[in-house]
C-alpha cells in the first residue's frame, strides 16, 4: 500500500495545462477524423479520465501497490494472494537483477529464460503462443494506444482487417479517445500492463496493481473490461501467470518476433525487421503451417513499426490463409467481463464480411461516443498524401509524448519510462 502522491492542487495545475494546450476532448469519432499527426498527439482534457484520477497510480511510474481506499482492489488480491505459486521476484519494482542465478530446470516455467508455455505450476493454464487454425495469422499490436495511430487504424479499417491490440494502462489513461477507437473499429482490446515493466520483477501485490489499474483504465475509457493480456517482453512465470488467471486473463505470447520495437534504439536494423517478415511470410507459403497457425509479436509503438505493419500487410494477406485477431482465431466469443459484446466465431469472421465484431445489437461502448469510426474513416490511407501510404504511418510515440510527459509530472511529480 502506498499514498497517492498527487495533491489536489497538483491536479488542478495539471488540468489546466491540458486545458491551455488543446482545451476539452471531443469525441472518439472527431479524433478519429484527424490527419495531422500534431493535432492526434496534442494533449487533451477528457472529464471522465480527469475525474478519476485519483483512484489510479501515477501514469507511467510502476505500480508500488493497491492504493488505499481501494476497497474493491483489497479484497480481490486479499482473496487470491495465499494460493499464489511460492516463486520469489526476479528483480525489484519492475526492474529484473542482473545475472540472476536460476535453475536449467526451470521450475518456475519463466518465458524470459526458457520461452516456457505450459506452466509447472498446478491449476495454471497453458499461455496462448500459436492459434489453432491451419495457415493462420493471430494478428495483434502492442504499446498502444498510440496517439497518431489514425492512419494505421485508417488503413486496417480499410481492409476490413481487425487485430488484438494490447494496450498499456498508461497510455489509455493519456490517450483515450484513441483507446475508443479500437472498440468503434472492432479490435479486441487486451491488458499489456500499467507500466511496461518486467513483470516478474514485481511482488505479488505489485504485480496484481499493474493489471487491476490497466484493466480499470480500460473499463473507464472503452466501457469495456478485457479478459486477456500479454507480459511486456513476455516476461512471466507461473506466479504472475497465477494472478493474472484470477483476474480473469488469458495470456497471450507468440511464435515468432519482428523485433520492429528494437530499431528505435538501435539494437535492431530495419533490414533485420524485414527479414523477420518476410520469414513469416515463408513459413506460410512453405507448408510450415498447415496443421496450426500462429503469432508475431508486433507493435503499434511508432511510425516505423506502424508504417512496417502496413508495408508488410499485402504480402501476408497473400500468404496466409486468414488474418484473424487472436481470440477469433481461439473462438472466444465473450472476450470482456460485459455482456453486450460478443465476439466473431472463426468460421462467422473468415465466412463473411468483418464488420460485425462490436456491442451486441450494434450499441456503443459505454466510454465512447458510439458513433464509430467506421462511418469515415474508411478509404482515407487510400490517398498517396496520406501519412500510412507515404513514409510514415504516425508520429513517433515518444517525442509525441512529450507534451503527455509534462502532464504526468505536473500530476505526479515524477514519471519513469
Amino acid at each position: 500500500m502506498r499514498p497517492i502522491p498527487a495533491s489536489t492542487t497538483a491536479a488542478a495545475a495539471a488540468l489546466l495545462f491540458l486545458n491551455t494546450v488543446r482545451g476539452q476532448a471531443g469525441t472518439e469519432q472527431s479524433e478519429a477524423n484527424l490527419k495531422d499527426p500534431n493535432q492526434e498527439c496534442a494533449p487533451y482534457s477528457y472529464p471522465p479520465v480527469a475525474a478519476a484520477l485519483t483512484q489510479f497510480p501515477p501514469i507511467w511510474e510502476p505500480c508500488a501497490g493497491i492504493l488505499p481506499g481501494d476497497s474493491a482492489g483489497q479484497a480481490k488480491f486479499a482473496a487470491m494472494n495465499a494460493s499464489v505459486p511460492q516463486i520469489a521476484p526476479k528483480g525489484l519494482l519492475g526492474v529484473p537483477t542482473p545475472n540472476l542465478p536460476y535453475p536449467a530446470t526451470d521450475p518456475d516455467c519463466w518465458w524470459t529464460a526458457s520461452t516456457c508455455t505450459t506452466p509447472k505450476a498446478s491449476g495454471v493454464k497453458p499461455d496462448i503462443a500459436a492459434v489453432p487454425e491451419p495457415k493462420t495469422l493471430g494478428y495483434g499490436f502492442d504499446d498502444g494506444p498510440n496517439c497518431s495511430h489514425n492512419a494505421f487504424y485508417d488503413y486496417l479499417l480499410q481492409k476490413e482487417q481487425k487485430a488484438t491490440m494490447f494496450y498499456i494502462g498508461s497510455n489509455t489513461l493519456d490517450w483515450p479517445l484513441q483507446a475508443q477507437r479500437a472498440v468503434a473499429d472492432g479490435h479486441e482490446i487486451c491488458v499489456h500492463s500499467w507500466s511496461h515493466r518486467s513483470m516478474t520483477a514485481f511482488t505479488n501485490e505489485q504485480v496484481f496493481a499493474e493489471l487491476w489499474y490497466t484493466m480499470q483504465a480500460i473499463k473507464l475509457v472503452t466501457g469495456y473490461t478485457p479478459t486477456c493480456w500479454r507480459p511486456p517482453l513476455g516476461d512471466v512465470d507461473d506466479r504472475v501467470r497465477y494472478i493474472a488467471q484470477q483476474l480473469g486473463l488469458d495470456n497471450v505470447l507468440w511464435k515468432t518476433n519482428s523485433n520492429d520495437w528494437e530499431v528505435s534504439s538501435g539494437a535492431a536494423t530495419p533490414q533485420q525487421v524485414q527479414a523477420n517478415y518476410q520469414a513469416l511470410i515463408d513459413m506460410a507459403n512453405n507448408g510450415s503451417l498447415a496443421t496450426t497457425g500462429t503469432i508475431m509479436l508486433t507493435h503499434e509503438l511508432n511510425n516505423y513499426t506502424m508504417q512496417t505493419a502496413i508495408d508488410n500487410y499485402p504480402a501476408l494477406a497473400q500468404a496466409f490463409s486468414h488474418i484473424v485477431p487472436v481470440f477469433v482465431a481461439m473462438n472466444k466469443t465473450q472476450l470482456y467481463v460485459e455482456t453486450n459484446y460478443t465476439e466473431k466465431t472463426f468460421s462467422q469472421y473468415t465466412s463473411s464480411a468483418n464488420s460485425s465484431s462490436g456491442p451486441a445489437a450494434g450499441g456503443s461502448s459505454a466510454g465512447g461516443s458510439g458513433s464509430g469510426s467506421s462511418t469515415s474513416s474508411s478509404g482515407n490511407s487510400t490517398s498517396t498524401s496520406g501519412k500510412a501510404a507515404g513514409a510514415s504511418a504516425g508520429v513517433a510515440l515518444r517525442p509525441a509524448g512529450a507534451l503527455s510527459v509534462m502532464v504526468a509530472l505536473a500530476l505526479f511529480g515524477a514519471l519513469c519510462l
